[in-house]
């Protein structure tokens, strides 16, 4: 059993013209032989946005803390903590943080893709 705070497990900062003040950790993955999922937390500063993308697998999400907003079907919609979401395979999606704080989610993939 592996029992931390999220904030303990290594942080990696993305920043470039696609994504901008992200910090992204692996708090359970391969390293921990999880071997169905990968779980992640991002915190997304105030201004900053996680890349538009697609990809075959599905995510889970859990939104922590903060304010933001979703991408979805062309139209961006309002997510606060508490809320959950499902993102199926191939679904465009993306987050920024519309709130003067740290927006802070949870992530599940599946094991095998690109934990980061």
């Amino acid at each position: 059993m592996k029992i931390t705070s999220y904030q303990d497990c290594p942080a990696q900062k993305f920043d470039s013209e696609t994504v901008r003040g992200v910090t992204g950790r692996v708090v359970i993955g391969k390293a921990d032989s999880a071997e169905n999922f990968c779980m992640r937390v991002f915190t997304v500063a105030p201004g900053g946005f996680t890349p538009r993308h697609a990809h075959a697998w599905e995510h889970e999400i859990f939104i922590h803390s903060g304010k933001g907003k979703a991408y979805q079907n062309g139209e961006w919609r309002d997510v606060t903590s508490g809320a959950v979401l499902f993102i199926p395979g191939n679904e465009e999606h993306q987050f920024m943080n519309s709130g003067g704080e740290d927006f802070v989610f949870i992530c599940l993939i599946p094991a095998g893709v690109a934990e980061l």
